[in-house]
């Protein structure tokens, strides 16, 4: 029951957003806008909150995906259309996180250090994440998953 579940896409595509999307967060840190008082436990904190939204935001792209190829096992042998899919869901969601977040919600600023969009004052940065990042999660997860597919392990349900 345990396997069964640990070989469903949707998890791992959510252990390796996570992984990867983690480190960025991290990374990203100095282009945002920290207030003095913060201590380092609530930056990370904060780092794995955005973490959290990264891995909703993966899993929704890979759904779209799935919808559109009729299959969740669409990693196994991904078209250019559906790596594109994966990552222009994933930079749309984005946008608009970002927008609200940096706007009417006012949950963070960028520092001085973040290049943005002109017009939308989107980061740049979150939106390289989502372009480079998507396509390693694929890929982890397609070996990750590469046993399931030939039979080695128990089928997962499409």
């Amino acid at each position: 029951m345990l396997n069964r579940w640990l070989n469903l896409p949707e998890w791992n595509i959510g252990i390796f957003s996570f992984l990867l999307n983690f480190v960025w967060e991290i990374q990203q840190m100095p282009f945002y806008q920290i207030p003095a008082e913060f201590s380092h436990s609530e930056m990370i904190n904060n780092c794995t909150l955005a973490t959290v939204g990264d891995i909703g935001i993966s899993v929704a792209a890979f759904w779209a995906v799935a919808a559109i190829a009729k299959s969740r096992q669409w990693f196994h042998q991904p078209s250019r259309w559906q790596i594109s899919g994966f990552i222009l869901v994933g930079v749309v969601i984005t946008l608009i996180f970002e927008a609200l977040a940096t706007g009417v919600l006012n949950k963070w600023q960028y520092s001085t250090l973040m290049p943005t969009l002109p017009f939308l004052g989107t980061g740049l940065l979150p939106l390289l994440q989502w372009a480079l990042l998507p396509p390693i999660v694929i890929w982890f997860v397609k070996r990750q998953l590469s046993n399931v597919r030939r039979g080695r392990l128990s089928k997962i349900p499409t």
